[in-house]
């Protein structure tokens, strides 16, 4: 997955906001993770204010 999808994709899920979303949030997360490293999650995290929406916090291992 490409970083631009994965914010696309974080991005819908922050809109809806609820529980089933934050799940959906932290299994984009866990891709990026995956193919991308530590380094870009965090950088998602901060970009898309995901702590605020889903209180994920940068350096958590998804």
């Amino acid at each position: 997955m490409t970083l631009d999808k994965a914010r696309e994709l974080l991005a819908i899920q922050v809109d809806f906001g609820s529980g089933y979303n934050r799940n959906s949030a932290k299994l984009i997360l866990a891709e990026v993770q995956k193919e991308h490293g530590q380094g870009a999650v965090d950088q998602l995290i901060r970009e898309l204010n995901l702590e605020e929406a889903f209180h994920f916090k940068p350096g958590t291992t998804f």
